[in-house]
């Protein structure tokens, strides 16, 4: 016990553990009580130095493991190092890539394009087809930007009504053409729970006109802000609203045009439903923005994310005089109305080409391919080499050859060519320069 002292008491008597030992004083024998009594814990601790001993060896053996696993990441470096300054001495044929210095993945970069057919940005001309059946144009016009066999359809203009208004009911108002497209893009442009488009200032309309370019045209969404597209006024407010149909809708003989935009130059806080950004469709131009920003007049609305604008049928009548059908069980042929504003405003002036551009957002793996002055000096081109032994072909080549890179190929582990990338222009390459090309891949 040291040098504690204290006092036990026995059945024979009583002693005190003088400093240094035990001295015992009794005249019969002596109890002692069991160890855990008067040592509490004793258990508890030796169990846990026990496991103290056991983790102790278990950390010793992972780091073990991890100094081993090092040596042998450190041993290949150093040995693909060797191999790397043997081909750098003897000439080599590939260069693998190191992932963390010469390449670089995931870069985002958001590229835009005309909308129009060739990438063009402007549309002058708009065009019907006849191979359309005349079954779909009871639901919807295909506009082509020519007549001819290379020409290419750009957008489609169509006509709903809530009601079914508008259109040959076909058997009931339930089945009418009109119907099918006003319901149609209400589930693709509305929140779940509205049934009715509702414009600026909270106006609701039954009766909407709609543009949707071609998926192919607008790649990944209609870039909001480059869109411009112009209506002139018909002759409706001429005709009789239940015969504005067929021959009798043209241009008025003195029209005036309206030129629509987005507003999304002018928005602060952009609104979204069902994941698509919705702006409003106000008149003004590209080149002058928004005609009265401060009270801007409304037409509809634009949904570049899926390439649609929504045009309030009622404000088009007044503005525009149109002159909608929107008779019970008749044949109204609304679409073909805002075709012919359309192309008849591109007929009457290249002022009122329709414009637009497309973007979409183009992932981008970069690789760097870095040849030094000891690398690629030499061709396998069999003009590089001539005789039966290879000898160089060009005696001043033997101690300063020189080669053109034209020429870059990506291959895979198993060495299996997956890329080639071609240089706008050789590049020459000596053992007195360096050449360094970024290869860019986009997915």
């Amino acid at each position: 016990m040291g040098n504690t002292t204290g006092t036990i008491t026995t059945t024979g008597g009583s002693f005190r553990p003088p400093a240094g030992g035990i001295a015992v004083e009794s005249s019969g024998p002596i109890a002692v009580a069991n160890p855990a009594d008067f040592l509490p814990g004793l258990g508890a601790a030796i169990e846990a130095e026990r496991q103290r001993v056991i983790d102790d060896q278990t950390q010793a053996n992972l780091q073990a493991e991890i100094d081993r696993r090092a040596r042998e990441i450190a041993d290949q470096i150093i040995a693909d190092l060797a191999r790397q300054n043997r081909a750098a001495a003897n000439g080599r044929i590939f260069t693998r890539f190191d992932l963390a210095s010469d390449v670089i993945e995931n870069q985002k970069t958001e590229v835009t394009t005309g909308v129009f057919s060739g990438n063009a940005a402007t549309m002058s001309a708009a065009y019907t087809s006849s191979a359309q059946s005349v079954s779909s144009k009871k639901y919807f016009y295909d506009v082509w930007n020519g007549t001819s066999s290379t020409s290419e359809s750009q957008f489609a203009v169509a006509y709903g009504h809530r009601l079914g208004s508008g259109s040959s009911a076909e058997g009931t108002l339930n089945d009418s053409p009109t119907r099918a497209v006003y319901s149609q893009y209400r589930l693709l442009l509305l929140d779940p729970t509205d049934t009715t488009f509702t414009f600026a200032n909270s106006t609701d309309s039954n009766s909407v006109y709609f543009v949707n370019y071609t998926r192919a045209r607008i790649k990944e969404k209609l870039d909001a802000g480059t869109w411009e597209l112009t209506l002139g006024q018909l002759s409706g407010s001429a005709v009789p609203n239940n015969v504005h149909t067929g021959s009798n809708v043209r241009l008025a003989d003195s029209p005036s045009f309206i030129t629509l935009i987005d507003d999304s130059s002018n928005t602060t806080v952009t609104n979204v439903v069902n994941g698509a950004r919705v702006f409003n469709i106000v008149s003004g131009s590209l080149i002058n923005g928004i005609y009265s920003s401060s009270s801007p007049v409304y037409y509809g609305l634009a949904y570049p994310d899926l390439g649609i604008l929504a045009l309030n049928a009622d404000i088009l009548d007044v503005s525009a005089s149109f002159n909608t059908v929107t008779g019970s069980n008749i044949a109204g042929d609304n679409a073909f109305k805002l075709f012919t504003a359309i192309s008849g405003a591109m007929a009457t002036s290249t002022t009122y080409a329709a414009q637009g551009r497309s973007a979409e957002t183009v992932s981008s793996t970069h690789y760097f391919v870095r040849v030094k002055n000891a690398e690629y000096n030499f061709s396998n081109n069999p003009t590089f080499v001539t005789g039966s032994v290879g000898e160089i072909a060009q005696p001043t080549f033997i101690n300063d050859p020189k080669v053109y890179i034209t020429t870059i190929g990506m291959y895979n582990d198993r060495q299996e060519l997956l890329a080639v990338g071609k240089l706008s222009q050789p590049i020459k390459k000596t053992f007195s320069n360096e050449v360094l090309i970024k290869v860019k891949l986009d997915f």
